[in-house]
């Protein structure tokens, strides 16, 4: 392997470090629960980069379960029909 070639992640979610409270842990237990489950049946609709649950599960992980958990709602509305498409990563901040 080349020193400038990086290995692919483990997983399409945030591998960053995150303090894992119960209230984060809980809410990306869901969204990798509905990755595993429900995100196959409803197939790759989302018009964002990174996806909808990739967006959820690292601003939960980033931000905590409740403003996480909004940006995460607020990112699902603009994911709907007339709404925005492209790269939307979560805010730092």
């Amino acid at each position: 392997m080349c020193a400038n070639h990086k290995k692919q992640p483990d997983s399409r979610n945030w591998q960053g470090k995150w303090r894992r409270t119960p209230g984060r842990l809980l809410g990306t237990a869901f969204i990798r629960l509905y990755q595993l489950t429900l995100s196959g049946f409803i197939g790759n609709t989302c018009r964002h980069m990174p996806t909808c649950s990739e967006y959820g599960y690292e601003a939960i992980a980033r931000h905590g379960l409740f403003r996480g958990g909004w940006l995460t709602f607020k990112r699902v509305i603009r994911c709907g029909p007339g709404g925005t498409s492209g790269i939307d990563n979560v805010p730092i901040k």
